[in-house]
């Protein structure tokens, strides 16, 4: 008895992690929208952007090492797209009791001394990226609006090489979004995500 009992246990444990491997958005999948408050102290949904042809989300943070060194990139993201209809929106997914470092107050410092060129939103509740299954910062979402809604076209990573941004070889993300731009299908939809696991 006690055998049978420990077997299903396992299996118990191995359907939840299955599940939880599954949960949020896949490629394909449309993304519901969110009211988070910026640093400037508005709140900020997709529908604001009605020009938007997309959007490039970033869940990102202050404290980790991968999304500082990824900072330059997202700022440079943004001024290559969003005048072509692809803006980032940064959301900060931690726990700011778990990790003080990534405060509101923090947040709008590190926003105002990198010269941010658009929103960094805080998932204060922590509802929205488990709705899109974000699991690291970064951990980036390139949507496409359809008349379907904001619909997934890329998930993962912003290049393959986070140590520098010179050595990169493969650009995921501006990649994905000329592709888009350009009419033509995602080749790479799904990258890993490296970075800091998400503070909770």
């Amino acid at each position: 008895m006690h055998k049978f009992k420990t077997f299903f246990s396992v299996i118990a444990i191995v359907i939840t992690s299955s599940i939880m491997a599954q949960s949020g958005y896949k490629v394909g999948d449309i993304a519901t929208d969110f009211k988070l408050e910026n640093v400037d102290g508005t709140m900020v949904s997709l529908s604001d952007y009605n020009q938007a042809k997309g959007y490039i989300v970033i869940f990102t943070c202050n404290t980790c090492p991968f999304s500082v060194a990824y900072e330059d990139r997202i700022v440079a993201l943004n001024n290559m797209f969003e005048a072509q209809g692809y803006p980032v929106i940064a959301i900060m997914p931690n726990n700011p009791t778990a990790s003080p470092g990534d405060s509101m107050e923090a947040m709008k410092a590190r926003s105002k001394a990198k010269g941010f060129t658009f929103p960094y939103v805080m998932d204060k509740n922590q509802e929205i990226y488990p709705k899109y299954g974000a699991s690291k910062t970064p951990h980036v979402y390139v949507l496409q609006k359809t008349k379907k809604g904001n619909q997934v076209k890329y998930i993962g990573a912003i290049d393959d090489n986070y140590q520098d941004a010179e050595a990169a070889n493969q650009k995921y993300v501006e990649d994905a979004v000329n592709a888009l731009l350009e009419g033509k299908p995602v080749l790479e939809t799904h990258t890993r995500a490296i970075g800091c696991t998400i503070k909770v």
